[in-house]
C-alpha cells in the first residue's frame, strides 16, 4: 500500500478549536512536510493543527509502560491522609459542643434581629444552634444539628 504525501488543499482530519470536535479540514500551510494550519469545513475557522487524539483504548494499553518507564515510583512509607468529610466534621463538633448549651440563653431566631457569635439561637425548623460567624452584610453563619446553615440577620 502506498501512502500519499500530503500537500495544502488536501483534507484530513482535526480537532477544531471552535467547534470543539474532530472534524475535516483543509490544510492551508505547511512547514517540512508537517501540516501546521488548517481550515474547517464546517466553520470556516483558521487555526493551527490539532491532530485528532489517539484511541482510549490504545493509550491505556500504553499507559502503564510509559508510567513504569519514564518516572520511578515514590517509595513513601506513609500513606496518603485522606480529606474527611465536612458534614462529618461539623457533626463532630456539634456534639462536642452540645453538653455546653444553656437553653435557657437561646435567643429565638428572627431575621430581623442581631447575633453575636458563639451565642445559642432556638430556630423554629432547625433547631438549636451556636452562631459561628457573622458575615457583612447581613447573614451568618450557624451550625445545628443537622449542619452548617447561612441564615439572615442584622449586621452589629
Amino acid at each position: 500500500m502506498t501512502t500519499r504525501k500530503l500537500s495544502a488543499g488536501d483534507i484530513i482530519e482535526s480537532r477544531c478549536t471552535k467547534c470543539r470536535e474532530v472534524l475535516n479540514h483543509r490544510i492551508v500551510a505547511m512547514v517540512e512536510g508537517k501540516v501546521v494550519r488548517v481550515e474547517c469545513n464546517t466553520c470556516n475557522g483558521v487555526h493551527n493543527y490539532y491532530p485528532p487524539p489517539a484511541e482510549k483504548a490504545a493509550k491505556a494499553a500504553k499507559a502503564p509502560k510509559a508510567a513504569s518507564a519514564s518516572k520511578p515510583r515514590s517509595t513513601s512509607a506513609t500513606p496518603r491522609a485522606s480529606r474527611r468529610d465536612p458534614a462529618e466534621v461539623e457533626r463532630e463538633e456539634w456534639a462536642s459542643l452540645q453538653p455546653t448549651f444553656d437553653l435557657d440563653k437561646a435567643l429565638n431566631y428572627d431575621m430581623n434581629g442581631r447575633f453575636l457569635v458563639k451565642r445559642l439561637v432556638n430556630h423554629p425548623i432547625f433547631g438549636i444552634g451556636v452562631v459561628k460567624a457573622v458575615i457583612v452584610p447581613n447573614k451568618m453563619q450557624i451550625l445545628f444539628k443537622d449542619g452548617m446553615k447561612l441564615l439572615r440577620c442584622q449586621c452589629l
